[in-house]
């Protein structure tokens, strides 16, 4: 079993329960990791037979650009999308971390871990 992971992408997204969130949007950084077996990659060094990490990214991306109110609602969302395009994912670790919420006070962020 192998670990692939996407660390530090950066979006800029419109998630969050006050409607000044869903206005003027924040920054959110997501982390991810994805267990699957890369054994025939190994081997044949071929894309094809294994997770091509630009399908992931663009994955993360076109559900981070789809407004939700909770985090751990787009942490799911991702998850169930990327389960049923890659059916080779054995497990999969999701952090998204809101930048400088609004929350009254210094913060540098909130994140939500899920794993499927």
């Amino acid at each position: 079993m192998s670990q692939i992971s996407l660390n530090g992408m950066e979006f800029f997204a419109y998630h969050g329960c006050f409607e000044e969130e869903q206005i003027i949007g924040t920054n959110f950084i997501v982390d991810l990791e994805i267990e699957t077996d890369t054994s025939k990659s190994e081997e044949t060094d071929e894309l094809s037979d294994t997770i091509n990490y630009q399908e992931v990214y663009l994955l993360v991306k076109k559900e981070m650009e789809q407004n939700s109110k909770l985090l751990e609602h787009v942490g799911k969302r991702i998850l169930n999308s990327l389960t049923t395009q890659f059916s080779e994912i054995e497990k999969a670790k999701i952090k998204i971390s809101k930048i400088n919420p609004q929350l009254g006070g210094k913060l540098d962020n909130v994140s939500i871990t899920l794993t499927s």
